[in-house]
């Protein structure tokens, strides 16, 4: 037997955009493609997209998920990993609870404030382990750097500026636009720009491999997916910045 996409969509409540995207990277190809490009699941792609689906919902990205269903990475590891994250990130959360009860107690009791204990948790040094992992201590080392030498203004506008990307890629995703339309390539332009003022990039703004690699990272990583709304709007983002890069980068 076999399912067409709209039939797979419907009672696995996956959309078919993300199931064209687990084509586009290798990660779930349909059985075959019918009259008008309709793609079609056999048992066998039910039971690797059972899979998949299982391990999204334990939180592995899906280059991770591709190792585990190549064999290449045992899934105990992949899940020691992700815990690992989830408790730096269950640290985090609990600093700033702290941080934020203390503030209501000290106002409440007219104490004085102190800003070491108002900020704990919302450093900036936070992901430096999964950063020197990722790309090196030097790169970590050049962003601490760059951050520390900003004034408190340009710290606020660049963060204003990188909320401001997020909500209009956010609004864009919910309108339904294309990746080459428009509007989609206007906010390209914009986050290609605004990648252009961190440490890094070249003079004259960052390289195409740079800006398609962030791409990937924004749907493969389950939190910078989440920032965009979710997977379904990261790939929106992912797919608007490949063309504009294939364009102008």
């Amino acid at each position: 037997m076999e399912w067409s996409i709209h039939e797979v969509t419907r009672f696995t409540g996956t959309t078919s955009r993300t199931l064209r995207h687990y084509g586009h990277i290798g990660l779930l190809e349909p059985s075959r493609t019918g009259h008008g490009g309709l793609r079609y699941y056999d048992e066998d792609a039910l039971v690797r997209l059972q899979r998949i689906l299982l391990l999204r919902r334990l939180g592995l990205p899906l280059p991770a998920i591709a190792d585990v269903l190549a064999g290449a990475q045992d899934v105990t590891d992949a899940l020691r990993t992700h815990l690992a994250l989830l408790e730096q990130e269950q640290d985090r959360v609990q600093r700033r609870i702290a941080s934020v009860r203390r503030t209501i107690e000290k106002k409440e009791g007219g104490e004085q404030l102190m800003a070491e204990e108002m900020f704990d948790g919302f450093d900036h040094t936070q992901h430096r382990d999964e950063v020197e992992a990722r790309w090196g201590k030097d790169a970590y080392a050049a962003g601490d750097r760059w951050w520390r030498a900003l004034s408190p203004e340009d710290r606020r506008a660049f963060q204003d500026r990188s909320r401001q990307l997020i909500a209009d890629w956010t609004a864009a995703a919910g309108r339904g636009l294309a990746p080459d339309s428009e509007d989609a390539q206007d906010l390209a332009r914009r986050h290609v720009q605004w990648l252009g003022t961190v440490p890094g990039t070249e003079p004259t703004g960052p390289r195409k491999e740079y800006v398609l690699g962030l791409g990937e990272m924004y749907v493969s990583d389950p939190r910078f997916a989440a920032t965009y709304g979710g997977e379904e709007q990261a790939c929106f983002v992912r797919e608007s910045l490949k063309v504009y890069a294939d364009h102008h980068l």
